[in-house]
């Protein structure tokens, strides 16, 4: 599976979470509510989740191997680095 759309819908100037994403897989199959999260390590991706009885988070959607996670952060964080530049270019303007 190929990503073929990848959208920023929401970004954030505070807190630790930096933007709310959608990805589109084959033109087919779709994700949303990826978080972009900013850590203490850098900035990293979380996949969409629910919160367990237990107080637990649990992913809804997530890859299944470290190669795809890997793969899919890196579009996602290119994208959403894209982005910030966009909305810069139009507070410049």
């Amino acid at each position: 599976m190929q990503i073929t759309d990848i959208r920023v819908r929401k970004t954030y100037d505070e807190g630790k979470m930096k933007a709310i994403v959608s990805v589109t897989f084959d033109d087919q199959f779709v994700i949303h509510d990826i978080k972009i999260i900013e850590g203490d390590n850098g900035i990293f991706i979380a996949m969409p989740s629910r919160k367990m009885p237990n107080g637990e988070f649990k992913d809804i959607a997530h890859p299944i191997n470290l190669e795809t996670r890997v793969d899919i952060q890196n579009k996602v964080l290119k994208a959403y680095e894209e982005k910030l530049q966009e909305l810069e270019n139009e507070v410049e303007e």
